[in-house]
């Protein structure tokens, strides 16, 4: 099972396509639904789900389709919820970063409701939630038998500055990734948020695994879905498709593509232990 948010979701997609060049016709149904979708392989007795939880604790934003952005207050000591569903799973690919992105703080709440939060610094918030995400794992997982994995965060394209193509809109247009190694890249990717998973993945003597994607795909800002993608559930308008500036989605990746890495990646891990 894939815990987090859309970036999560899209790496399951991805796995499910990999995996259905292996299933016999007619083998396998799909059910979406939010906050849970699964995908049933009949012939191997085996699902593959996704189950939507952005910050992996409860907040008030954790309908898929109803929410906002700029009220998301989050309840950081809260995660059953949340965790009753996966905690069976025997394999758990867990992510949670692009909707920390908005700011600079983080709206959490003081008790159980939403009237009374505070605003507190990204970091600080990332590990009081990741610590309760830790607590709840070591407590009500049997780590013995689920291997646990944590993806790090997914990069964005959406200042062409970055790659210095200041004409640039976005990664819209761009068809080849960024060729120059050498030098550190600069893409606007928080990495203090990195750390302290490290850090918590660390202290709290959890056996989860972290997959650092964040650096490979970095270079790659010619591998998002750009202008073909959609809003809403609808695709992009003509018109829409005409201003890449504001339209173009440079958080998502075309598949094939970039997340077929990342769960190659997660793969190898899996085989290793097998």
């Amino acid at each position: 099972m894939f815990v987090g948010d859309s970036v999560n979701r899209n790496q399951w997609e991805s796995m499910v396509c990999l995996l259905q060049t292996a299933i016999a016709p007619g083998k396998a149904t799909w059910k979406i639904g939010a906050p849970l979708s699964v995908f049933a392989v009949e012939e191997y007795n085996t699902t593959v789900e996704f189950y939507w939880a952005p910050f992996l604790v409860e907040s008030n934003s954790d309908d898929p389709r109803n929410h906002s952005i700029s009220q998301r207050i989050i309840t950081p000591e809260s995660i059953s919820k949340h965790g009753i569903h996966w905690k069976d799973a025997d394999f758990l690919a867990f992510n949670t970063y692009i909707w920390w992105m908005n700011s600079h703080t983080i709206k959490v709440s003081r008790g159980s409701s939403d009237v009374e939060y505070d605003e507190i610094e990204r970091p600080i918030a990332y590990e009081r939630v990741l610590t309760t995400w830790a607590k709840y794992l070591k407590n009500n997982v049997n780590l013995s038998r689920t291997s646990a994995f944590f993806i790090s965060m997914s990069p964005v394209h959406q200042e062409s500055s970055n790659w210095n193509d200041q004409d640039g809109l976005a990664c819209a247009g761009e068809t080849t990734p960024i060729m120059n190694t050498s030098v550190a890249l600069e893409m606007g990717t928080d990495r203090q948020l990195l750390q302290v998973a490290r850090n918590v993945i660390k202290t709290k003597g959890i056996p989860v695994t972290l997959i650092d994607i964040t650096t490979l795909s970095e270079y790659r800002k010619d591998a998002h879905t750009s202008i073909y993608t959609i809003r809403q559930g609808k695709l992009l308008t003509h018109e829409q498709k005409a201003d890449p500036a504001k339209f173009a989605d440079c958080l998502h990746w075309c598949l094939p593509g970039v997340p077929d890495t990342w769960n190659e990646m997660l793969y190898a891990h899996i085989i290793s232990r097998s």
